[in-house]
Parts: C-alpha cells; structure tokens; sequence
C-alpha cells in the first residue's frame, strides 16, 4: 500500500498524466463507431468483378483481408474499452486500426478504376473522419507508456531501498546449544 502511495504522489508531482478512463472510453467507442461504417462500403465493393475486368487478384485478397481486419479492430476496441490501462490491447487497438487503415487504401486505387471513383472518395472520407481518433489514441499510448514506466522506476527504487535494509541488518546470532541433562 505504502508502495502505490509513493506511486500516485509521484506522478502526481510530476504532473504526468493519462486520459481519463472516460474520455478514453469515449474515443474508443467513436473509433469503433467510425471503423464500422467502413462495413457497408466494403460490403458494396466487388473486387472479384474487377478481376474479370483486368483487375490484379491481390484486391481480392486485401479485399477479404479488410474484412476481417475491420472485425479484429472492433474486437480490439471492445477489449480496451474494458480494459483501458492495459498497454498491449491499446497498442493492439493501434496496430490494428493502422493496418486496416493500409489495406483499405491499396483498395481504393482498384475501387477508383474497376468500380466507381465516388466509393473510393467515400472510402477515403470515412478513413479521414477517424484520424483524430486515432491521433488521440496514439497520445493516450504514449501518455500510459510514459506513466507505466514511471511506476515501474518507482516500485524498483524501492524494492533497491527495501533490499538495501535488508542487508543491512545484523545476522541473526545463532542459537545456544542446547545443554544436555
């Protein structure tokens, strides 16, 4: 306990702090919310046909790639608005929201030719709508690495100050031989 006092005094001192578990949990959700309307446009795009039209097979596969990005995403997001101290579901949250966000770009050239110029805008438009949610999601990373490291200074200096009285201590003396009757 005296631990986790020292803890929160000290990065309170510092003035370190990271987005509030609400506010996260609010970027979160509209991250999530956002990612979801990619669905239905993805569901409109028919990278088979284009295929048939000249298209490369690789839209095809970023195609169902997407896919299933976009589900892992909202999943990830659903694990860190649970748990949103957790560093490795924020980050990836983060990794995953990058990669769909790449693969729906290198679809968006293939949309614009084979399909309609108007739905790869659209695509782009729904990606931009998601960047400062993930810019803040980015900061919240970097915020609760930076606070994560702290703590982990702050319990090792005095797990180094608890050793340090330890060994400091007299030995114990040893104990009297017993006399015998």
């Amino acid at each position: 306990m005296k631990v986790l006092a020292l803890i929160f005094f000290a990065l309170v001192a510092r003035g370190q702090s990271v987005t509030a578990e609400w506010d996260i949990s609010q970027t979160i959700a509209a991250l999530s919310a956002h990612a979801k309307r990619v669905k239905p446009i993805l569901d409109q795009l028919t990278p088979q046909e284009w295929v048939a039209k000249g298209a490369p097979q690789t839209y095809v596969t970023q195609w169902k790639g997407a896919e299933d990005e976009l589900g892992y995403l909202v999943g990830s997001a659903q694990a860190l608005e649970k748990q949103p101290e957790k560093l490795t579901v924020a980050l990836d949250t983060y990794f995953r929201l990058q990669s769909l966000e790449l693969r729906l770009n290198s679809l968006v050239d293939g949309v614009r030719n084979y399909q309609n110029p108007a739905v790869g805008d659209l695509l782009i438009g729904v990606l931009a709508e998601n960047s400062s949610n993930r810019d803040k999601l980015r900061q919240y990373i970097t915020d609760l690495a930076t606070t994560k490291e702290k703590e982990f200074e702050i319990v090792d200096k005095e797990a180094q100050r608890c050793r340090g009285s330890i060994s400091r201590q007299p030995a114990p003396k040893p104990a009297a031989p017993a006399k015998k009757q």
